[in-house]
This record gives structure tokens, C-alpha cells and sequence, in this order.
């Protein structure tokens, strides 16, 4: 049987603590994967971090760039594996797969624009040397000597977020989500395969208790995950959080009656990538005609059905825990719904699902869930935005200024479209969560004499 190594600073070790990588449709094991306890992550963490840290130190910015792009192609090479494996653990289609590993590619051949966008087009030289000198010197230094980050299982697409560390020279200490262990490997192993050090790569499988253990050892953190487990980090700034995105779509009075134009953009929105992203809408907030968007929603998102994984028409994914399927409907059934549960083949899905709700204070009005859900309020125009709550990606319709500036004063809002475009619509150069070249660099006061 397939066994997935630890990477300890790029060496593999096969654990005698192993787990099983599930298929979600036959409960059999596909796969072994070595465990990392706590007292092996502290103990490589506390006593090789600098070697890390000094490898990647050797290469220039640019020799970085140049390696993400070579992994980025060496990432797809031969994927039929790798596609089938991440289908199999995560119930995810092949073709939403595909779709995930050219998101991930392009992070890696994008790397140039997307560090200017994360340092604000600042010189390269920066990084290399800790300063720039002339007329405005700068200098930045690393707040950690390495980036922890631990991942969740629901989409490969997730993974492109960290991937800049390498290019900003930061090691990496990697925890994969149980029922996704594949991308992160497969993203580090191309890192190696393109001249990276494989020192600066650690590939930790663990349980929370290890997970702890490398937001608690590494100088900075990325931790994604719902609600409970981000709430345990968030008084703790070395730690950046990923949880539930509250992403929404707005439609203002004066595009109100416009609604018909932006159905395809709602639909997407609130259904790409089979629904499981952070930028996917949950809600879609209205000044008019609720009712009948919400109608015209649920007929366009009923045609959304289960398919076979291999069918590359396949948008929705099964659940890899049919247990978690049943906690989200019987909370859906809690605010008032029906049963969305379908069962398919031996596998447990949801189906699609719109929810019209009178007031932002119904229990499903401000929700998330691992597939595609929505619910359509209506609200009066002047309480917007403020009625909207935390929101990651915000698509607001309107061509009123006023309004616009509101929003852009927002605090709340983490990335803001204006006009008709799709709250999962991404530019590598305009981080949606967080800017990690600031989680990573702090700038400092500086100044050199003549």
C-alpha cells in the first residue's frame, strides 16, 4: 500500500505512528501516512530551524521566483494519481480537482506579480539585503524564523496561499488536513524537483495536539479552519487565521431592478468550486425583489446535481464524512428547511440550497456551509454595510458613489469588488485574506550614513 513519509527538513521518515487515508466512498484505506508527534516536531523545530532558515538565505529573490515557476510545471506533470488520490480522500470531482491544480499553478508562475502586490511593488533587493538605500531608505526584518501552517481538507485550491513563503525565503512547516495529505506534499516535492533546499520544508501529519505544537514553534502561523478552531488563536497575532468567509454578494436600489443581468454572477458565485471555498457567497443582500431572486436562484442552482467523480460535468462534491452532511442539514432543518440530504451511489451529499430570510437575525442568515448555500435577505439601503457583519469578499452591484464610499471605509471587508463581478473571482496581486509579506516582514526605522 501507498505510504506517505514525514519530510523532517526535507528528509523523509516513516513513522511507526501511521493513519489511514480513507476513500469516502469505500471506507477502505487507499493509503498509509506517517504521524509526527509532538515531542519529534519540537525537537527538529528547536534544533535545525537556523539551517532552514540559512538555506533559503543562499538564493536571491529572483533564483525564487525562478524555482516556483519551474515547480509550478513540474506540479503538473504526470496528475492522474495525484487527482484520483485527492478525489478519493476528499469526495471532491476530478474535475473540480483540475480546476484547483491551475489555480495552484498559477500561484507558482505568477510569483513576480504577486510579490509586488504583497510588498507594494517594492525593490526585491529588500528582501535579499534587509534594506534599501536612497532618497526614502527602507529596511524590513523577518518577524519568525519560519511559517507553521496548518491546513484544512475541503479544496487543493487553499493551498496556493502559502506558497509565496518560499519566495519571501521563510521555511515552512506544514500540517495537511487528515483526508487531504496529497497537495501539500505534491507542492513541496515540486519545490525540491525545481532546485528548492529541502531544508527549508517540513511535512508534518499530526493530530491537533501537534498542530498546537507547530503554531506554537514557528515564528509565524497560518491556521485554517471553522469557527472553533480559529476562536483558540484569535487573540494571538503571530497567528494568521482562515475561517469561514461570510463572502456576499450586495445588489444597491439603483441596479435593484437590474437583477436579471447578474443571476449568472450570483450563481457563480455562490457555486464554484463546488461551493467549499472561503470566497464563495453565502448570502446575497438585497434593497428589492427578494423573493424573486431567490426564486430564480433555486431553479438555477436545482440543476446543480450528484454525479459520478469522473464526470467531468461533476460541480458538487459528496461528503467524505456522511456524519458531517447530517450535522449541517439537521441544522438547516433547525432554521426551518426541509431535508437537503441526497444519498448517490453509495456516497451522501448536499443538495443546493437557497434560503429566503425575513431579517438578518434569522439563524441561517449569516451562515456557511461546505457546499453550495445562500441565503437572500432584504434590507434597506442605509443600513449598509454595517448590517452585513464580518464578510471576507464582497461584490457590491452599484453605481452610486456615496454608497461605494461606504464600503470603502469598511473595516469589515476584507476584499471588495465594485460592480458585477464574482466574490470567488482571484488576482494573485491582491491578497483576498490577510498580505502575508506583512504576517511575514516588519518594517524598521532606518537610516545610513554617507
Amino acid at each position: 500500500m501507498l505510504h506517505l513519509p514525514l519530510l523532517r527538513h526535507g528528509r523523509e521518515y516513516h513513522s511507526m505512528d501511521l493513519a489511514s487515508a480513507i476513500h469516502f466512498k469505500t471506507r477502505q484505506p487507499i493509503a498509509m501516512v506517517s504521524q509526527a508527534n509532538v515531542g519529534l516536531i519540537r525537537r527538529d523545530l528547536t534544533l535545525h530551524h537556523q539551517r532552514a532558515v540559512e538555506a533559503l538565505a543562499a538564493f536571491t529573490t529572483r533564483e525564487l521566483i525562478d524555482i516556483c515557476h519551474r515547480a509550478g510545471h513540474i506540479f503538473l506533470e504526470d496528475p492522474d494519481d495525484y487527482i484520483a488520490n485527492t478525489s478519493a480522500t476528499t469526495g471532491m470531482p476530478r474535475a473540480l480537482v483540475r480546476g484547483n491544480m491551475a489555480k495552484i499553478h498559477s500561484m507558482f508562475t505568477s510569483m513576480e506579480r504577486v510579490l509586488a502586490g504583497l510588498t507594494r511593488n517594492l525593490h526585491l533587493e529588500v528582501i535579499d539585503n534587509g534594506f534599501l538605500d536612497g532618497a526614502s531608505p527602507v529596511s524590513f526584518f523577518p518577524r519568525g524564523h519560519s511559517l507553521g501552517v496548518v491546513l484544512p481538507s475541503n479544496s487543493p485550491g487553499v493551498h496556493s496561499l502559502w506558497i509565496p513563503a518560499v519566495a519571501l525565503k521563510t521555511p515552512l512547516v506544514v500540517k495537511p488536513g487528515s483526508a487531504e495529505p496529497w497537495t501539500p506534499l505534491r507542492i513541496i516535492q515540486s519545490f525540491i524537483r525545481a532546485g528548492a533546499p529541502p531544508e527549508a520544508f517540513c511535512y508534518y501529519p499530526t493530530d491537533h495536539a501537534g498542530a498546537n505544537e507547530i503554531l506554537r514553534s514557528t515564528g509565524r502561523g497560518m491556521l485554517f479552519g471553522d469557527v472553533g478552531a480559529v476562536k483558540s488563536w484569535a487573540n494571538d497575532p503571530k497567528i494568521e487565521l482562515h475561517g469561514p468567509g461570510y463572502s456576499k454578494i450586495v445588489i444597491a436600489d439603483d441596479c435593484a431592478d437590474e437583477w436579471e443581468q447578474f443571476l449568472d454572477i450570483m450563481v457563480q458565485s455562490i457555486a464554484g468550486n463546488g461551493g467549499r471555498s472561503c470566497v464563495n457567497a453565502s448570502g446575497v443582500w438585497v434593497t428589492r425583489h427578494a423573493d424573486e431572486i431567490a426564486q430564480a436562484l433555486a431553479e438555477r442552482l436545482a440543476q446543480i446535481v450528484p454525479r459520478d467523480a469522473e464526470d467531468p460535468e461533476a460541480a458538487l462534491a459528496p461528503f467524505a464524512n456522511p456524519d458531517v452532511a447530517r450535522r449541517i442539514d439537521s441544522t438547516l432543518q433547525q432554521g426551518g428547511l426541509d431535508s437537503r440530504l441526497a444519498e448517490y451511489d453509495g456516497c451522501t451529499y448536499l443538495l443546493p440550497t437557497v434560503v429566503h430570510c425575513d431579517s438578518p437575525d434569522h439563524p441561517l442568515a449569516n451562515r456557511e456551509f461546505l457546499f453550495p448555500f445562500a441565503s437572500v435577505l432584504q434590507v434597506h439601503q442605509h443600513q449598509l454595510p454595517e448590517v452585513l457583519g464580518p464578510t471576507l469578499a464582497c461584490s457590491v452591484i452599484t453605481r452610486n458613489a456615496s454608497l461605494c464610499r461606504r464600503f470603502l471605509v469598511s473595516p469589515h471587508i476584507g476584499r471588495l469588488n465594485i460592480g458585477p463581478l464574482p466574490t470567488n473571482s482571484i488576482r494573485w496581486d491582491q491578497p483576498h485574506e490577510g498580505n502575508l509579506f506583512d504576517h511575514l516582514y516588519a518594517r524598521r526605522a532606518f537610516e545610513m550614513a554617507v
